[in-house]
């Protein structure tokens, strides 16, 4: 493992972590790419797509941890968003995770496609005044959370991913939770959904874990500063620049599928 290759992953997991902490979204939807193409560019060592998996999930544990621990003061986590959304989106990953075995490769994508061009259409809907309610009034339908979560799981669970990029929009759109704490609350629930990507991707077997240690350490130090950047930008900002990366995933998704 020479240097160039070490300083290569290290700004990949830097890059994508400090998105994943300033938009509150896991940022594999960034690094599975970055990893997947940007070796081989500098002639170093290609990983297969297995590799980059579960380094991705691995890397999106301790990423989204970093910027849960950035948002904990301040009223940003919502606890009663987190312990609905994070155990139905749980439930839903397993099932979805499982049932991906009885499906074909292009259905999987198919449904990946699918949930990505909802997410970028409702990311681009007018979201008026849910910045302006104080964080300590915040209201939602529990029950609403926990089914959209639920959905977002399963369809997570099929592609493999944590689904944070299709959760914001369902926060910000349906439910009218605060673009704060929205970015800090999904965090806390992408956390949750990566727990058993993680383990799974461990006891299989799919981490090659030099690259995986670096791309932790390289988490660790961004995340918190993406978290901590996200915090003093204008929630406008925040939202453009999360419709314009969701928009992006889905479109290099259907161009995938088509």
């Amino acid at each position: 493992m020479d240097f160039a290759f070490i300083i290569t992953i290290f700004l990949i997991g830097f890059i994508g972590s400090y998105i994943s902490g300033m938009l509150g979204i896991g940022g594999s939807i960034i690094k599975y790419p970055m990893l997947l193409y940007i070796p081989p560019l500098f002639g170093l060592a290609a990983f297969s797509a297995h590799e980059v998996s579960g380094i991705s999930a691995i890397q999106v544990f301790f990423a989204t941890i970093g910027g849960v621990w950035a948002y904990r003061k301040g009223g940003y986590l919502n606890k009663t968003l987190i312990i609905y959304m994070g155990s139905a989106i749980l439930i839903g990953s397993f099932v979805g995770g499982y049932g991906s075995k009885l499906m074909s490769e292009g259905g999987i994508n198919l449904i990946y496609g699918i949930l990505a061009l909802i997410a970028a259409i409702m990311m681009f809907i007018p979201k008026k005044g849910i910045d302006h309610v104080p964080l300590d009034q915040v209201t939602f339908n529990k029950w609403l959370a926990a089914n959209f979560a639920l959905i977002v799981g399963i369809g997570a669970g099929i592609v493999g991913a944590a689904g944070a990029f299709l959760l914001v929009p369902i926060m910000l759109v349906v439910l009218k939770i605060p673009t704060r704490m929205t970015i800090a609350s999904s965090l806390a629930i992408t956390f949750i959904s990566s727990i058993g990507a993680t383990v799974g991707k461990i006891t299989t077997g799919q981490i090659d874990y030099f690259p995986a240690f670096i791309m932790i350490v390289a988490s660790l130090i961004a995340s918190p500063l993406g978290a901590m950047a996200g915090k003093k930008m204008n929630t406008k900002i925040l939202q453009v620049i999360l419709a314009v990366l969701i928009a992006a995933t889905a479109v290099k998704i259907w161009i995938d599928i088509l």
